[in-house]
């Protein structure tokens, strides 16, 4: 097997052992505020990262280009209350008309 493969398999076992230890935590600990409080902004916390620096890097680098003014403008939509469908099309609408007239890379 190559090594990708290696990884992968790493990968799954590591999953299903991380899935297999929340399942087995006491009861009487998930029922801690606290515990809620970090369940609920966890995932908020790591969506907010993951789009940031999908938006801002490429490989090692910052960069401003069309990807910024894209989520500028979904903000924009979001902020209206325009349908999630409508706030997708707004960010790529924006991006790739911004890259099509060669304002922005």
């Amino acid at each position: 097997m190559t090594e990708i493969w290696w990884a992968v398999l790493l990968g799954i076992v590591g999953t299903y052992a991380a899935k297999l230890a929340g399942h087995s935590v006491p009861e009487r600990l998930l029922d801690r505020p606290l515990v809620h409080e970090i369940s609920d902004a966890l995932p908020v916390a790591l969506l907010s990262a993951l789009v940031a620096v999908q938006t801002f890097a490429v490989g090692q680098e910052l960069v401003l280009d069309a990807r910024v003014a894209g989520v500028a403008a979904a903000a924009v939509a979001l902020t209206l209350r325009a349908p999630f469908l409508v706030v997708v099309l707004v960010a790529a609408g924006t991006a790739a008309a911004l890259r099509a007239t060669g304002l922005v890379a």
